[in-house]
């Protein structure tokens, strides 16, 4: 696991001061851009797919669609986007949630997730966990259990872990990369 970790820290690339000042955006797009590191990131999402018995992925708006769809591919599984509120058509079930500056809204097709489904959930990034509990409480309000919850990489400064584990309900919390 630490080839992969240095692999995938090396394609990770910082942005200073972006998107405001003061803060260090972790850039994933060169590791997006080299076959062989997300291919790597891609089968190690899967194989926590597999060991949580998922029967399904979601995948968070954005970058949780790019890491999500092809984990779901190569573990043999359904792909379910959480969206924004507003852009998916049809029937959907929403969970609203407390942003630092204000609230959001995430938005699933209500059709899509039923109590057979075991889901776990695909981002890039845990931060503060505001949509990640909130795309819980949506999977959950679907009648569909939470296998985990896995990331590319944790900001353990900003405390995400903490929010997240009483609500995960004993379900895995994995990050590939704590930085």
């Amino acid at each position: 696991m630490t080839d992969i970790r240095e692999l995938l820290l090396s394609r990770i690339r910082d942005v200073a001061d972006y998107p405001e000042p003061g803060v260090m955006f972790k850039d994933i797009t060169p590791l997006l851009a080299d076959p062989a590191a997300f291919t790597a990131l891609t089968d190690a999402l899967a194989e926590i797919a597999e060991r949580t018995r998922a029967t399904k992925v979601v995948g968070l708006e954005a970058r949780g669609f790019i890491l999500g769809a092809p984990v779901a591919v190569r573990a043999g599984l359904g792909f379910i986007p959480v969206r924004k509120a507003g852009k998916l058509p049809g029937a959907t079930l929403g969970q609203a949630y407390d942003l630092e500056y204000g609230s959001a809204e995430i938005e699933v097709h209500a059709e899509d997730l039923s109590a057979d489904d075991r889901v776990l959930v695909v981002d890039d990034v845990l931060a503060t966990g505001g949509t990640a509990e909130a795309s819980v409480q949506l999977i959950r309000r679907a009648g569909a259990e939470v296998a985990g919850l896995a990331v590319l990489m944790e900001l353990g400064f900003l405390s995400g872990r903490a929010r997240l584990e009483p609500v995960l309900k004993g379900a895995p919390l994995q990050a590939l990369l704590t930085v």
